[in-house]
């Protein structure tokens, strides 16, 4: 359902629309724009000077103040943002960033992990997994394949950007090899081209495993996408008729997304009882003011926006694999269920993302909350859309301070020397999973020898990036 994949559901009503002053000279209509959806909703709207309600009295001075930067994106930037924020963020494309909300971007499918090399600028890229249907996937290249250059130019920590995520829709990678731990350059090139429109399930893996007296689900969900919330309840009735005893978590990949679809993934795991307190939010004093406490609480479900049944494993344990790479709702999902059950993190820190976000267009009788009914209201001299910060969730027992990551139970970095294949249960981190589950603990050496120490992910040059965004209708009067 696009309209929930966008954003936040709100029905917003101001008190006289006649309030709004007149709008400033055309050549800073997205500055206005952005001013005003920040000086509303922005979580840290009391803390920025430049968001002061004052801002705006005097006409002159405002406009002046808008001009200051002639670039969009650095106005946003430099003189909007708190400093403490790491993660609100700007597109001069509402359209392309909606569409990436629910699951569908400009991607030839490689997903991949950058890896500086030590004591040096140069980088490598090791294929973490590869998007179905995509035209990666038909292409001589799979998980754990290492590459160090695009079109014959060595990648560094200056050029990766340009040649990985630039304007070019086909490029080619130049691929190496490991041995013994030294990664060398081969002769194997892959070209690639970015389809505009490639949709991913990110429910990339469900498979049951019977080991000794356990029957094991493990799951590897790589996106938290409400247009699949179906698909993931279906993985779910799976592991139920299967009779699944232990849940393997995999979100070493996930990014976040969807707060509702993480909700949902939650009673999946934990139970559908309605009266249990999920996650409650906070926002700025403007909006926090009116809400009541219906509005501000969650609570885990048992159907899903389509109205099917929630299958439940109505577990009292649950391992998450989780990296540097997994944030927002996938740590909203581990610190949501961490109140009702034990949740055993294997792997590494994770991003520390426990702030969520809506989309914003320039719609001010919209109140600036993208909602695609209301298309024909948006400015069409200005397509672009910021996605700022405007509230935290916290946990049923008021946790939310998770800024440096959640840390692991049990820490394991990818090794690049023996990445293994997913869902094989040699794979170090789902091996160390289960060696946990039937209580074999150091059966076997998990020592690694090729750290992945990853500098940043082919995920954080998408539209979605690392955001955690809320799907939930609230009904709003501001005064």
């Amino acid at each position: 359902m696009m309209f929930l994949a966008t954003g936040l559901l709100l029905t917003a009503c101001k008190k006289d629309d006649n309030t709004i002053p007149p709008g400033p000279s055309a050549d800073v209509t997205v500055q206005d724009f952005m001013w005003r959806a920040m000086n509303l909703w922005y979580f840290w709207q009391a803390d920025v000077p430049n968001l002061a309600d004052s801002k705006i009295e005097n006409t002159t001075e405002y406009e002046e103040f808008l001009a200051s930067e002639t670039e969009p994106g650095e106005f946003f930037d430099n003189l909007l943002l708190f400093n403490e924020d790491r993660f609100s963020f700007y597109s001069d494309d509402y359209v392309e960033l909606t569409k990436a909300f629910s699951g569908v971007s400009k991607s030839n499918g490689l997903e991949f992990g950058l890896v500086r090399f030590q004591g040096s600028d140069d980088i490598f890229g090791y294929v973490r997994y590869i998007v179905p249907e995509s035209d990666a996937a038909s292409k001589d290249i799979s998980r754990g394949e290492l590459f160090t250059g695009v079109n014959g130019v060595t990648l560094n920590i200056d050029n990766y950007t340009d040649l990985l995520f630039g304007d070019e829709d086909t490029y080619t990678l130049n691929m190496a090899d490991i041995a013994d731990n030294t990664i060398t350059p081969n002769d194997k090139e892959v070209t690639l081209t970015k389809q505009p429109n490639l949709a991913e399930n990110p429910v990339f893996l469900a498979k049951t495993f019977t080991v000794g007296s356990e029957v094991i689900g493990y799951l590897v969900y790589n996106a938290f996408t409400n247009e699949y919330d179906e698909d993931l309840n279906n993985a779910f009735g799976d592991f139920e008729a299967a009779g699944v005893t232990n849940l393997v978590l995999d979100l070493r990949y996930n990014p976040g997304g969807s707060v509702n679809s993480a909700r949902l993934l939650s009673s999946m795991i934990y139970g559908t009882n309605t009266e249990n307190l999920f996650l409650r939010q906070r926002w700025n004093a403007k909006v926090q003011s009116q809400l009541s406490d219906e509005q501000l609480e969650d609570y885990f479900g048992d159907q899903t926006s389509a109205g099917t049944a929630l299958n439940t494993l109505n577990l009292d344990r649950v391992y998450v694999l989780a990296t540097g790479s997994s944030a927002s709702a996938s740590e909203l999902v581990m610190n949501g269920l961490a109140p009702y059950m034990d949740v055993i993190h294997i792997g590494e820190t994770t991003r520390g993302k426990n702030e969520f976000s809506i989309t914003m267009v320039d719609d001010p009788q919209g109140s600036f909350i993208f909602n695609p009914d209301r298309e024909g209201e948006i400015n069409s001299d200005n397509k672009w859309a910021i996605q700022p910060l405007v509230g935290r969730n916290e946990n049923a027992d008021g946790f939310f301070d998770y800024i440096n990551g959640l840390a692991p139970d049990i820490e394991l970095q990818e090794d690049l020397s023996d990445l293994g294949i997913l869902g094989d249960q040699n794979e170090p981190m789902l091996a160390m999973a289960i060696q946990e589950i039937i209580g074999e603990s150091g059966k076997r050496d998990f020592t690694v020898k090729m750290p992945a120490n990853v500098v940043t992910s082919s995920k954080m040059f998408s539209p979605l990036k690392d955001n955690m965004f809320l799907d939930k209708q609230l009904d709003i009067n501001f005064k």
